[in-house]
């Protein structure tokens, strides 16, 4: 009797055995997250996933998960979600047992087989690399940073005033997000390349980032949907499939880009330059590495910045008391201690001491966090124990513990019983006796740039960058929304915002 003869007569048992084997290995997986609630089928399905992060507003179903089952609820078969800062604060401390799950290196890979400072998972090497490029990050060996960050300032400025300033007898709309992603990619093409993409001075996506980023990133929330994302990773469906550099757009488009500005960066002298690729080829990155983090800096660093300024602006301009108050300070800073000299644009130095501007920016993150990955993190050997409002949990080893950013961030409990609300005044609080609420309510909202040994590099930048651009519009513009009704569209693509037609009218106050 042949194999396959036998193989036949079998076919009921076999098919019974595989059944049972599969049924069996989903019932595994469904008890052991079996105390934890959360959505039909999570226990034992993807679909809830899947269609969640096909919706274009995964935040806002993560954070109706939290708000209908709690602290902790199941999101998948090895998948929990909190919405707890003490438990993310635990699970990101420096000494922490917790590492980073699967997730970030098939997902948060933007090159097949090659990791970045965001998705690399060794421990030992994120450590090794986040060494390198600090630096880089600090202004410690890039001196012109906030020179270079000035300077794209007054480009837009001088874009909007040269071409979009409105009057009485003649209205002209713009879209600000449009020309503000312009702005970011200027800047981080010029404080990481050494010179800017150059496309505030041609009004346009020189490029074509923003066009080739929703390429990319609608393709990575299909795959991601799916759970296809890792196989990516593997040779030939990397070869067949993955973003290349002969792509005309997407994530291959941008590859090609960094590349060429790499080659052509390694070409000039290394001495006397001071942007952050010279600091990380100085602390010893090979080229392949700077092709990964020059690839990240251009999505993360552009994309991320835009979104915060954009909805703040938004929210600083549908806000009359806000506004007012805002600008009321600027003015008063200006009339006080005048313009800097040097560059005409505000110095970070004096930002930071005003600190009405200080809680709108820090408001503007809190009620719209311009990143919303899950983020997941992997629970130590032997599982853990931790007690979230008076209840103690056990999570089993290997389970994935991802963040409900909206949620953390509209906590009620940690910011108000209006923190659905956008009222920057919350942050006023006496730096005496409100310290311990309001050295809380901080560490919440940073951890929307990660926290402890996961932090963001690229905060301080990001930071000058929001306060900078704020306080230069108010000082120079009066701001109104063009299309109150709907001022904008905002789609959240595998945890990143891509906004559209926030269309507004400037008109000058004259010399600020």
């Amino acid at each position: 009797m042949t194999l396959a003869v036998q193989i036949y007569d079998a076919r009921y048992f076999l098919s019974f055995l595989a059944l049972f084997i599969f049924v069996g290995n989903k019932y595994r997986k469904y008890r052991r997250l079996q105390n934890f609630p959360g959505p039909f089928s999570t226990g034992w399905s993807e679909a809830w996933h899947t269609l969640t992060t096909l919706s274009r507003h995964n935040h806002l179903e993560y954070h109706e998960v939290s708000k209908k089952y709690g602290r902790i609820a199941r999101v998948g078969p090895n998948d929990l979600l909190t919405s707890s800062h003490e438990l993310l604060a635990h699970m990101n401390s420096v000494r922490s047992p917790y590492t980073r799950s699967a997730w970030y290196n098939t997902a948060a890979r933007m090159r097949p087989g090659r990791d970045n400072i965001f998705s690399q998972i060794d421990e030992e090497e994120h450590t090794k690399r986040r060494q390198q490029m600090a630096s880089g990050y600090s202004g410690k060996e890039n001196l012109a940073l906030e020179s270079d960050i000035d300077n794209r300032v007054l480009e837009l400025l001088n874009l909007i005033r040269t071409k979009y300033t409105s009057t009485a007898a003649q209205s002209r709309p713009v879209d600000i997000g449009r020309k503000i992603q312009y702005f970011t990619l200027d800047v981080i093409s010029s404080v990481g390349f050494g010179e800017p993409f150059g496309d505030l001075e041609a009004d346009a996506d020189l490029h074509d980032i923003i066009k080739s980023t929703k390429v990319g990133l609608t393709m990575i929330t299909i795959f991601g949907a799916f759970g296809l994302v890792p196989y990516l990773q593997w040779p030939l469906i990397a070869h067949l499939l993955a973003p290349s550099e002969t792509d005309k757009t997407g994530v291959g488009r941008m590859m090609y880009i960094a590349r060429n500005v790499i080659d052509s960066r390694l070409r000039k002298p290394l001495e006397g330059r001071s942007d952050m690729l010279a600091s990380f080829m100085r602390h010893g990155l090979s080229k392949d590495e700077l092709l990964s983090e020059s690839l990240l800096q251009i999505v993360a660093g552009s994309d991320t910045t835009a979104t915060t300024l954009r909805c703040t602006l938004l929210y600083i301009v549908t806000h009359p008391q806000v506004y007012r108050r805002l600008q009321e300070e600027v003015d008063a800073e200006i009339a006080s201690n005048g313009v800097d000299s040097k560059s005409g644009v505000i110095s970070d130095s004096r930002l930071k001491i005003l600190p009405y501007l200080q809680a709108v920016v820090r408001e503007g993150l809190r009620i719209h966090p311009p990143v919303t990955d899950v983020v997941p993190k992997k629970v130590p050997k032997g599982g853990d124990k931790f007690t979230i409002d008076g209840q103690e949990y056990f999570f089993p080893e290997g389970t994935n513990i991802s963040y409900s950013v909206w949620s953390v961030q509209h906590d009620k409990d940690m910011f108000g019983e209006d923190a659905e609300f956008f009222r920057p005044e919350r942050w006023l609080l006496d730096e005496e006796s409100d310290k311990d609420r309001l050295l809380a309510m901080r560490r919440t909202t940073d951890m929307i740039f990660g926290y402890g040994k996961y932090q963001c590099l690229g905060k301080p930048v990001a930071w000058m960058e929001t306060t900078k651009v704020l306080f230069e519009f108010m000082r120079h513009f009066e701001w109104t929304i063009s299309k109150p009704e709907t001022p904008w569209t905002s789609q959240n693509y595998f945890g990143i915002f891509l906004q559209n037609e926030l269309w507004v009218t400037a008109t000058e106050r004259g010399d600020g």
